[in-house]
Order: C-alpha cells, then structure tokens, then sequence
C-alpha cells in the first residue's frame, strides 16, 4: 500500500488495491489497465465492481478518468454509480465532454446529481444545457435552491454572479461571538468551506467582516460590530470575473463578498473559483496567440476545429499575398543574384519571430494590466533598444555567414542592414500593434498576430530587396 500512496495523489482503497492496478502510474499518467478494468465492469454492467473501482476518488481524478473513457461508457458510468457518482467530476472534464454526457442523462439524474453540489459548480453544470433542458432541471430542484441558481445564471457569463457560492454564512451585528460560533456549530446547513463571517443589515446590506481567525480569539461576550472589518473586500457580481481575478492576486485575497447594486450580500467569491478563472484567462491568451478560439478543446469535433481555425489562417494567407506583392516590385533583381532569393526567408523569419516575441510580451502585460499609458513609452523604448541591440548582433553574425558562403562581401553587408532594419520593425510592431488595437477597444490577443505577421514580412521584404537593388546598382 506505501507504494500506491508514493505514486498516486489520492491513495486507492485498500479493497479495491487488491482488485485492480493503481489509477495513475509513476509519471502521474492514467494507467491503461485501470482504465481498461473500469471499461469492463461497465461493459459488464457490474455497478458493485465499479463502486469499488472508484471509491473515494477525488472529483479531479474521477473528471480525467471520464475523458479516457469512450464517449458511450462515460454516461454509463454515471448510471451504474447512481447516487455514489460526484457530479463536481463534470465541473473537472472539457465542456465539450460535459455537454455530451449531459445529452446522454436523464433529466432526473441530472437535477439530483446537481442538488447536492454546492452552487457554482451547478451553475456550470447548468450552463451547459440548453434551455428547455436547463427549465427542467431548475423545475425539479427546491425553491430555495431554484431561485439562487437561476439569479447567478442571470448575470452575465463571465461575470463575479456567475463564478460565486450563493453559500455563505451571515449574521446582524449584535449578535455575540457566542452566539456565531453556537450558530456554527448547531448549524446543518453551512457552506463546506468558508473563511470569513459576513454581517448584514435586516435587508442583507453588507455591513462588515469577521475572519474566522479573529473570531476565534475573540471573547465570547463581545458583539460582532466591536470585531468587524467595516470596509471588508467586496466585488460587484456584474463585475468581469478577470478583474475579480486580479483584485484577489494584487491583496492576496482568499474570499471576498459579492454584492449587488443595492450592496445586499448575494454570495461569495473564493480563492479556488480565482484560480480556475486565472488559468482559464492564461488559457484563452495563449489560443488567442496562435489564432485559435478560447473555447477549442483537444474534445473537439474535427470539423469545429477546422471551421475554428479557418479564419486565423485566411488572415495570414492576406498577409502573405500583401508580402508576395512586395518580392514581385524586386522580381529584376531576384533574377540578376539569386542568393537573394535564398537569403529572403531568413530575413522573414527573424522579424517574425523577433515580432512575436515582442507581441507575446505587451498582449500579456496588456492582458494583466501591467502595461498602460503610465509606462508604455518607456517600454516601447525599452523593446526598440532590444530589437536595435539584436539587428546588430545577428547582422554581424548573418553578414560574415552570407559573406563566406556567396564569397561577396557586399551580399553581407547587404543582409546585415536588412536585417538590422527589420528587427527594429518588428519591435516596435510587436508593441504598437496590440497597443493600439488595446487604445481601440479590440482585444489585442485576437487580432495582434495577423497585423504584426504582415509588418514584419513587409518590412523585411522590402528592406532587404530594397536595400540589395539600391546597393548593387550604385
């Protein structure tokens, strides 16, 4: 058992240890024969085996385990465990997987299943229906329950309502310690998790804070309003969960309250909901980048990944054709040296990737607000110096490469102008461009590339071919 616990993150039980291999191997990797072992007890419909298979499973293990299994056996899966079955496990697998085991699920299994999870992981759960089915599912839930999860999906998607618990602990500021922790402590009802007490009004207007630790050492007769922070860390629920995000990252925050126009306590943001937010904000950056969709999943259809990545790949093919023009101006040259034409793309692919690199940098610091009028002259100077220091240096080395391989000085010194030029370009491309499309109001993540892709090979073409025609016909 010492070696399933060394090589797994959630230890498997000591029944089922002896039944079938662990669930990850030594590289934290599913393991093929467990994932074969589940297939079969499905295949066989063999609730009891299954059960046993997955006992005690961590929500996170249980969402990879459905992935790794066929489309048709992850519903069956959910079936045979019934009641045993997690339904946060559909909060931790693509939505892509989600929605398709959720088409596969009666209506009935779906509203029990979300009854018992606490209510932003149902609102996730409940995103991904469509609208009658999500009617259906809201129908068959208490009232209570109803109305919170239909107010958090009427805010907007991407906003604090949606991400926050509606469960959340809040009492008047007259009430004694005493009184919050017997409150706590008879209580049947509490969030699983929470970190701080919330005070209210009589019409739930937020008042103030007490952190469980302060609350602790605090004497049993003393009230809640001596203890409270009166300016407790509060979000708008309308407000964009990346913001939100980033409030919690620059206080180092672990909750904070969310509140409506009015200031009425709706729910509560914790640090675990910033998290998922954070990575799902880093994700949509980097697809953004290279010209695929935030919402594309390795889950997808191929022909939703190609109708997704269709138009990133029209824009270059633009690009490219505005570039061809450019090589066409200089075709008496091309035909005079032909080491001009082998010696182009290098020239092309350094400003493309000094260009993207910049990019890279400014649509992040964008993106993290840590770039803004206050320093963006100062960067744009900074990346200038960067791109005039690098067309230097790799003129120095391209020239002398050019120079013994054509034996013509005059095509190195040709090469490292060109490139010099273009590498400056490309910096300040790689800056100007997101900053400008950002000063616009268009997302510089989405929109960046194909703009900076065409400077860059304009410039580069143009400057070399331009520089060569002028130098060898003086």
């Amino acid at each position: 058992m010492q070696d399933v616990e060394e090589r797994t993150p959630h230890p498997t039980p000591e029944g089922a240890a002896a039944e079938h291999p662990v669930f990850r191997d030594e590289e934290g990797e599913l393991n093929q024969d467990f994932i074969a072992a589940v297939a079969d007890a499905i295949e066989a419909s063999d609730s009891e085996r299954l059960q046993k298979l997955v006992e005690d499973f961590h929500e996170s293990d249980l969402g990879d385990l459905l992935e790794a299994l066929e489309p048709d056996q992850r519903p069956r899966l959910i079936e045979l465990l019934g009641s045993a079955f997690d339904f946060t496990a559909l909060t931790e697998v693509d939505e892509t997987v989600r929605e398709e085991i959720l088409e596969e699920l009666e209506t009935e299994t779906v509203a029990e299943g979300v009854r018992d999870l606490e209510s932003d992981d149902a609102v996730t759960i409940l995103e991904s229906l469509d609208e009658e089915e999500k009617a259906e599912v809201l129908d068959k839930l208490p009232p209570m329950e109803r109305v919170a999860l239909q107010r958090s999906l009427d805010y907007p998607e991407d906003s604090a309502g949606r991400r926050m618990q509606t469960e959340f602990i809040a009492v008047p500021p007259f009430w004694t310690v005493g009184q919050t922790i017997d409150f706590m402590r008879e209580g049947s009802d509490l969030p699983d998790t929470f970190y701080e007490i919330f005070v209210i009004d009589p019409s739930a207007h937020l008042l103030g804070a007490v952190s469980l630790d302060r609350l602790l050492r605090s004497q049993r007769p003393i009230t809640i309003q001596e203890i409270m922070n009166d300016e407790p860390d509060q979000v708008r629920a309308t407000e964009d969960q990346g913001e939100v995000a980033r409030l919690f990252e620059r206080y180092n925050l672990v909750s904070a309250a969310v509140v409506d126009e009015a200031n009425r306590l709706v729910g509560v943001m914790m640090v675990d909901d910033i998290l998922d937010v954070l990575e799902e904000e880093a994700d949509a950056d980097i697809k953004a980048l290279g010209g695929v969709k935030s919402d594309e999943e390795l889950s997808d259809t191929i022909l939703y990944t190609q109708r997704s990545r269709f138009p990133w790949l029209f824009a270059n093919m633009c690009t490219a054709l505005v570039a061809a023009n450019v090589i066409n101006l200089f075709e008496e040259s091309l035909e005079r040296m032909v080491a001009l034409a082998i010696l182009m793309p290098i020239v092309a692919s350094m400003g493309g990737n000094a260009g993207t690199q910049t990019m890279t940098v400014a649509v992040r610091a964008l993106a993290t607000r840590e770039l803004g009028r206050a320093n963006a002259w100062r960067i744009i100077r900074r990346e200038a110096a960067v791109g005039l220091l690098n067309g230097l240096s790799f003129a120095v080395i391209m020239g002398c490469v050019a120079g013994l391989w054509f034996q013509s000085g005059e095509l190195g010194f040709v090469i490292g102008l060109a490139l010099i030029s273009v590498l400056m370009f490309a910096a300040l491309g790689g800056i100007f461009v997101p900053l400008a499309l950002n000063r616009l109001g268009v997302d510089p993540a989405v929109s960046s590339g194909p703009f900076v892709t065409s400077i860059t090979d304009i410039v580069g073409f143009f400057s070399f071919l331009g520089i060569a025609t002028v130098w060898f016909h003086l």
